[in-house]
Parts: structure tokens; sequence; C-alpha cells
């Protein structure tokens, strides 16, 4: 039963042909609604793709190196270290990164440990009755050492598990309020960034061609007043990412110093400059503070008088300090200019394939229309054999 509608449907995908016939339609509404679409259409490829877009342009991305120097004296006048200025040497830990800086601003200190056995600090897992409480040769991803078995007093007022350790132990149960380098906020840090755009061999740093050693030395960025310095102070950093400096300073976080090099290579090269912008990239959510901040231990080793190796042992808590450097840069070339130019002529078809379906599908004289669109015409050479045979 299907055979003969199968035929018919090979019958017409073979030896039927049909072509575009052009059909003036007189309508206000179809014509207005075709203009309509057509400068809509226009309007995007001219507005968007070239204009915005800069569509006639070959894009490349940046590549890009980033130093950085801090500098900046603090003093201090603590029990544990009494008065102590601290420079550069100091507070920033280690003393070189990749596309970033870690400056100290706040800190817990444990001084003159030795090699030995000593208490821990008591809380939950540490504090005990008896040895029997304290297995010997164990030790857990929080323990200052490894257990001897032995359950002794701490202060006398308490007893916790002995632990063989770096002793006494560090206790870092309270993070020092204000931060201990709270002047870190007056501190300065000096950006020094090479870009380079490979498929134009163009090359550039922040440190423009008009900025001066005698201006490098009094500078610091200011969004409205200088832009262009590539000297920033930490605290309106911070300010600028919509924090208090003096409390990140606390425990701590991560900033990031964004630098744009967008450009366009079609205009001066003097034109092409960088544009900066602050983020604070740790995340700060009041309901659940788990773990804030930012912090490391590192320790400073020496030997006494009589030999013996001692060492301070410090928790930094500090402002890391990320540069992300990010852009790109245009310049004409004629393949992507034909090539969205070439787009936007085929999305010109879009405004009669539009029109089409709604005179056909839509509109109320739509029959009538569709006869005037579509007209069939049989074989002219088999009506001619026809007439032949007769």
């Amino acid at each position: 039963m299907a055979m003969p509608g199968c035929c018919g449907a090979l019958r017409a995908f073979l030896f039927e042909y049909d072509t575009p016939r052009i059909v003036l339609i007189r309508s206000r509404k179809v014509g207005l609604m075709n203009r309509v679409v057509q400068l809509l259409i226009l309007a995007y490829v001219i507005g968007w793709v070239f204009v915005w877009e800069k569509g006639y342009q070959e894009k490349d991305s940046v590549v890009s190196s980033v130093t950085t120097k801090a500098k900046g004296v603090a003093v201090t006048n603590t029990s544990e270290l009494g008065f102590r200025s601290w420079d550069v040497a100091d507070y920033v830990v280690p003393a070189q990164e990749e596309n970033s800086l870690f400056v100290m601003t706040n800190m817990i200190i444990t001084v003159n440990q030795t090699q030995g056995t000593c208490p821990e600090i008591p809380d939950k897992t540490t504090v005990c009755e008896s040895d029997a409480d304290c297995t010997a040769d164990s030790a857990g991803s929080h323990s200052d050492g490894v257990k001897t078995g032995r359950c002794v007093p701490f202060n006398g007022s308490v007893q916790t598990c002995e632990v063989a350790s770096w002793c006494p132990v560090e206790d870092d149960s309270r993070v020092p309020r204000p931060a201990f380098l709270k002047a870190a906020e007056n501190f300065t840090l000096l950006l020094k960034n090479n870009i380079w755009y490979p498929k134009f061999n163009f090359t550039k740093r922040n440190i423009l061609p008009n900025i001066s050693t005698a201006y490098l030395k009094s500078c610091v960025y200011d969004a409205h007043t200088d832009p262009f310095c590539p000297i920033f102070r930490l605290g309106q950093i911070v300010a600028s990412a919509g924090h208090s400096f003096q409390d990140m300073a606390v425990e701590g976080g991560i900033m990031g110093i964004q630098v744009n090099w967008d450009c366009n290579l079609d205009l001066a090269a003097a034109l092409c400059l960088p544009r900066y912008s602050f983020r604070r990239l740790d995340t700060r959510d009041p309901d659940h503070n788990v773990s804030p901040g930012y912090n490391f231990r590192f320790a400073k080793y020496y030997r006494d008088l009589a030999g013996q190796e001692q060492r301070s042992l410090i928790k930094a808590y500090g402002i890391r300090f990320d540069v992300i450097v990010f852009g790109k840069a245009g310049k004409f070339d004629i393949i992507p200019t034909m090539i969205n130019v070439g787009s936007g002529l085929a999305l010109l078809g879009v405004a009669t394939v539009l029109c089409d379906v709604i005179v056909l599908y839509c509109m109320k004289k739509r029959y009538y229309y569709r006869e005037k669109k579509y007209k069939f015409v049989e074989d002219y050479e088999q009506g001619l054999a026809g007439d032949t045979d007769q």
C-alpha cells in the first residue's frame, strides 16, 4: 500500500525542480516589516560587529611578565621581642614570588624552641587524666609532636599528653588584635609589568616613557589624579576593593591587582595604556567563617652560646597580592573584515525568510499570496511529444 506514495515521493525528488520566483507584494505592513528587520540586521552588523567588537581586526592575547617590590618601615615594642624595627627583609616572605607578593601584617611568635619533650596545649584531644589516655609513639594530624605515653601537668592547672617536639609548643589559640604590623597600611608596592603581543610584535611596559626617576620616587597611584603611577599604597589597594585594611590585616587575605591591557593598535602606540582595578579574592562569608584569612608558618634557626640548636617559630598572617594581567589587542586585517562583511550580507536574507513566513502562513490573505508565490509548470518537452503522437 505504501509503494505508490514512496514512488511518488521519489519521482518528485528526482524529476521536479523548483526555482525562486520574484513576487512584488504592495503591502504597507509587509514592506515596513521587511525594512525594520533589515535595519535591525544592519544596526547589529555595523554597530555591534564592526564598531563595538571591531570585527575588522585580527586579535591577539597578551603575554606578560611581572615583578614587584615593596617598601616601608614599621616599629613595634612588645614583651616578647622588645623594641624592634621591621623592614622589607622581615615582612616580605618569601623575598620573591611569581606574579605575587606576601606582606606579613600579623604574627604569633614562639621564641627559643629547642628539641625535647613538653606538654601539649590543652584542648579536647590532648587533655588527659593518666598515662593510659596517651598512646605512646602516636601522632594525630593536628599534634605538635609524637606522644611519649606520659600524662604530665601543663602550668599546674590541667594535665596534657607529653610529646617529643620543638618545645615549648606553639599556642595559636588567640590571634593578636589589632594586627602586629598595622603600620603596613602605609607600605607601598612598586609593580613592574612588561607585555608583548606576538602577532603584532608589539611590546610595552606599565612604566610609561614619560615617567622619570624623580617622578617615580614621589608618585602614588590614584584612580582619579594619577592613574598611571605604578606605585600603590597597600591600604588604598584594599580600600579600593571595598574592605578595611586593619580588619583584613588581623587574619590575612588575598587581594587581586588586575592590570587590563586592551589595545587598539590601529591607533597610536601611546594610547595603549594599562588600566588597574582591585578585588578581594578570598571569600568572606559572615554566616560561614571557618578557617578565614591567609597564614603559614616558617622558622628562623640559630645556635646559642652552648652550641644547642634553637629556633623561633613564626605563624605569619598577612595579605598576598596577586597580580593578574589580561587583555587583547586588535589590528586591521582584510581576512576578518571580509568574513564579517559576508556574514552580514548573509544575515540580510533573514528578513526575506521572516517576511515569507508571515505572508504565507500568518496573514489573512495567505492563500492568495501563496497562489501568487508558487506556480506549477508541467514538462514542456513531454507536452510537445504528446502533440506529435496525435
